[in-house]
């Protein structure tokens, strides 16, 4: 088997739902999925045993409820739950798909391991984001 895999979310799937990631694209280190609700679906309001999940909206605007708490994502947006807060996300828009990945995994942070294989690209990693970097 490859150690890489490439793909897209129209490749996976082309209906409403969960597009499966993880055993395509053969990852073994963490869940992920993408999910497609159409415009106005309310989502699921669950929780975990042990998984954490980190949502990311590729695409649309997501309604997020979580706590008491709601918040309205667009694209980028952003929410890590811990595996047993209850959370319920849905697609906020009347007129557009809402698109999602989500990752899940426990265990925790494996601290920093990557390594440059081209050693010039070390000073310039270490530059990379800063405001005097060009």
């Amino acid at each position: 088997m490859a150690s890489f895999a490439f793909s897209s979310i129209d490749e996976l799937g082309e209906s409403y739902g969960f597009r499966k990631i993880r055993v395509p694209l053969g990852v073994t280190a963490f869940g992920v999925n993408a999910v497609v609700y159409p415009p106005s679906y309310e989502g699921f309001h669950h929780f975990h045993d042990t998984q954490d999940e980190l949502y990311f909206v590729h695409a649309g605007t997501a309604r997020v409820e979580v706590e008491g708490e709601e918040r309205i994502l667009g694209p980028g947006g952003l929410l890590h739950v811990e595996s047993t807060t209850p959370r319920k996300v849905s697609n906020a828009s009347d007129e557009d798909d809402l698109v999602l990945l989500v990752i899940g995994g426990k265990d925790g942070y494996i601290e920093r391991d990557g390594h440059m294989v081209d050693e010039a690209d070390i000073a310039r990693r270490a530059a990379f984001g800063r405001s005097d970097s060009s």
